[in-house]
């Protein structure tokens, strides 16, 4: 009853706040609490895009006019900042259109972008697709989650506090993970 109520209550904010800085795991349970009837799924993906989308607006701009100033100061950023500048180069749109979809370049490729001079209203409209797309995919794929573990467990209202810890643990270690990895990566250089 405990998580059923604080999915009722605060499940679309978290999804807002959530996917605002990266979100795949949050988006992944709202599409599993979606099935499990605690969220609408139309307005999981609704509050999803709105999140993304909001976000990725937000560090465009700020790399229009901190960027360059953030890329100095960063020097464990320039691996990823130049691959996405060579990327940029090649294939702009394609960039545009798919980051959100490859971990760890969430957060700095719209930065990147912005500090590149893409024009607004086209990475803006970029962006809304993209976004759509991200959170049409990722929404469906916890709901999916939720009829294959109906078909396996049968009856998850007896394992849903369990699966619900699960994502979140997987989530959590998949992030862990990468920065762990990361973190490496810079040492090395």
């Amino acid at each position: 009853m405990i998580l059923q109520s604080l999915i009722a209550t605060y499940g679309y904010a978290a999804v807002g706040i959530g996917t605002f800085v990266e979100g795949e795991t949050i988006l992944v349970l709202a599409g599993f609490a979606a099935h499990q009837g605690y969220l609408d799924v139309h307005w999981v993906i609704f509050w999803a895009i709105v999140g993304s989308f909001g976000g990725d607006q937000l560090f465009f701009y700020l790399g229009r006019v901190k960027g360059e100033t953030w890329l100095k100061k960063r020097p464990k950023w320039q691996p990823k900042a130049k691959k996405i500048f060579s990327l940029l180069q090649k294939h702009q749109n394609l960039l545009i259109l798919g980051f959100r979809f490859v971990y760890g370049f969430r957060t700095i490729t719209p930065i990147i972008l912005g500090t590149a001079r893409i024009a607004p209203l086209r990475f803006c409209l970029l962006n809304l697709v993209s976004a759509s797309l991200w959170a049409i995919a990722v929404a469906t794929l916890g709901y999916l989650f939720g009829n294959i573990a109906e078909a396996l467990l049968g009856n998850l209202k007896r394992y849903e506090l369990l699966l619900f810890v699960i994502v979140t643990v997987a989530g959590g270690v998949f992030w862990l993970r990468h920065a762990v990895k990361a973190r490496r990566s810079i040492k090395k250089q």
